[in-house]
């Protein structure tokens, strides 16, 4: 027995010696080796560049002290706040890409981190969990999801324009009230980015899109039984709701995966899906309504495509790198007992007061007080309305002249995606000039104006020929024609919009893109209401052409912009 005893006892005490020895193996392993030298090889310079587009905006300092963090990659993947006070230990100011002039960091700032001995988590060189080094198909296999994922939540929004008279006939209610089934689910759009904008940047995009896309997959189910026009309004309103974590996040997914100068591409091919998704669904449904006569095909087929899409997101891993470096910081305090360790995100504790401040309240407030943001996200609206227009201008109109069915109806939306197509084949060109751009001088935001400048007469174009071909004695080829001039003015005006918003905003980039959704969806909402009314009143041809004399005044906001852009926002933006 005192054998044994001992015997455990130099167990035990051996035990303790290999902890010892792997405690000191890993303290070996962090040891702390990044010199002003290795940071400055790096590109670490004295002035603290503009925060990536991603960087977080819940808890972010005035003044970031560390902005490379999410985008460095070092040797030992810690960066001692020492070491960062090598090399910026004075205050520098210098202008921004804004035309403004922007106060970076204090030596006082750096101070406070130097004193208690933080190390700031980063990416090691070649690291397999950053984003950026994944492999270029895998990436553009998450290029594609975040797409399709897009173009099932629009639609979604729009399955039950193929369907219009069952419910008027299901629930006894009139056109307007029918139509509201559409407007109430992008009325959920605006509300829902405000709430997954900031979960995400707290436990990371994968965990919001299973959660979210989830509950909107069970959330048809409510939609399909629905035995009053009352539950389905409600039930469509919080499906609007939970699936605009894809409208809100799936860009933000492309930006964490691609640089700067790859990303445009990217962002590209994603432009369409918006546009493109609603188009999709009175094209499906409007078959399944000639074939059936059944409106809860209309849902159960959505909750297939919803599901479907949801387990090809849930597979994706994390992309958000401040989310996966604070994992990781977590998990080293806990291995080396060292509670230094951290990211700067982690650095400001986080309020309710604050989430709701950057959430709600800065969007909000950016909206008031930006009226560069407010021009081009009223471009964006007017675009995003003028195609929820067409949903129910085209059953006016074929219907009027050629008694079509809402199958055949359908078939004429499939123009636009021609045309959507036609600007993804031109993109390409749009970023080559852009680069070509990069390499001769520092690009500014009127530089993502070309693609607008290109596509925005398109758009007047689609709606002048629309207007013009509406006769009993012009067959459907004429009418159905405009969607391709309107599909690929649409497209390239989205996607050149969209960067120019994140290239003016870059600091507050989510806020400003919350901003834009939220007027979008607005418009989205809106313009249904009145749209079958309008060509009821004006006329097949005044209907159309009075959108497109709105088109041609739209039409300057992107050259004047191009031209003027930059004298603009130096005076009128406040961010």
């Amino acid at each position: 027995m005192p054998e044994s005893i001992s015997s455990s006892g130099s167990s035990r005490a051996s035990s303790r010696e290999r902890t010892a020895g792997h405690q000191d193996f890993n303290n070996l392993r962090l040891q702390r080796t990044e010199t002003r030298e290795t940071l400055q090889e790096l590109g670490v310079s004295e002035t603290p560049p503009a925060p990536d587009v991603n960087y977080p905006e819940l808890g972010r300092a005035e003044n970031p002290v560390f902005p490379e963090e999410y985008t460095l990659e070092t040797a030992t993947g810690l960066v001692p706040a020492r070491t960062l006070e090598q090399v910026r230990s004075r205050v520098s100011t210098v202008p921004s890409r804004l035309g403004r002039r922007l106060s970076y960091v204090s030596e006082g700032d750096l101070e406070k981190h130097a004193e208690k001995d933080e190390e700031f988590v980063t990416f090691k060189i070649g690291d397999p969990e950053n984003p950026h080094n994944w492999s270029r198909a895998f990436r553009w296999y998450i290029t594609m999801v975040a797409s399709l994922l897009v173009v099932c939540i629009a639609y979604g929004s729009s399955i039950v324009t193929g369907g219009l008279g069952l419910i008027e006939d299901k629930y006894n209610v009139s056109l307007e009230v029918a139509i509201l089934t559409c407007s109430i689910m992008v009325c959920g759009f605006a509300v829902g980015p405000l709430l997954w904008s900031p979960l995400s940047e707290i436990i990371g995009r994968r965990p919001v899109y299973i959660i979210s896309l989830g509950m909107y997959t069970i959330l048809n189910i409510p939609c399909a039984l629905s035995p009053n026009i009352g539950g389905l309004l409600a039930s469509r309103f919080i499906c609007g709701v939970f699936s605009s974590s894809g409208l809100a996040l799936a860009g933000g997914t492309i930006a964490d995966i691609w640089n700067l100068e790859e990303r445009g591409m990217a962002i590209a091919y994603f432009a369409a899906a918006p546009y493109c998704g609603p188009v999709i669904g009175p094209i499906v449904c409007g078959w399944i309504n000639v074939g059936s006569g059944r409106l809860d095909l209309f849902f159960w087929t959505n909750l297939a495509f919803a599901g479907a899409v949801t387990v090809l997101v849930a597979l994706v891993p994390e992309t958000y790198a401040p989310v996966i470096l604070k994992r990781r910081a977590k998990k080293l305090r806990k291995e080396t007992g060292d509670p230094n360790i951290i990211t700067e995100q982690e650095k400001v504790k986080l309020t309710l007061k604050e989430i709701i401040r950057t959430s709600l309240i800065r969007p909000i407030t950016m909206i008031l007080t930006e009226p560069v943001l407010d021009l081009m996200c009223m471009y964006i609206v007017l675009i995003y309305a003028m195609l929820y227009a067409f949903f129910f201008a085209y059953p006016v109109i074929f219907t009027k002249l050629h008694h079509y069915n809402d199958g055949q109806i359908g078939l004429m939306f499939i123009p636009i995606l021609i045309g959507a197509a036609f600007a993804l084949v031109a993109t390409p060109t749009l970023e080559k000039q852009f680069r070509r751009i990069c390499l001769a001088r520092a690009p500014t935001p009127e530089d993502r104006l070309i693609g607008a400048m290109w596509g925005a007469p398109f758009i007047p174009i689609a709606l002048f020929i629309l207007g013009a071909t509406s006769y009993k004695h012009i067959i459907w080829v004429g009418q159905a024609s405009s969607g391709i001039a309107f599909g690929f003015g649409m497209v390239l005006c989205y996607y050149s919009v969209n960067n120019y918003i994140i290239d003016s905003y870059q600091k507050y980039a989510a806020s400003a893109l919350a901003a834009k959704v939220f007027l979008r969806s607005g418009g989205g909402a809106a313009f249904p209401l009145f749209t079958t009314q309008m060509y009821n009143t004006l006329g097949l041809q005044w209907a159309s052409w009075l959108l497109a004399f709105i088109g041609v005044g739209m039409v300057f906001i992107p050259f004047g912009f191009y031209f003027f852009g930059a004298r603009v926002r130096a005076k009128l933006n406040k961010d």
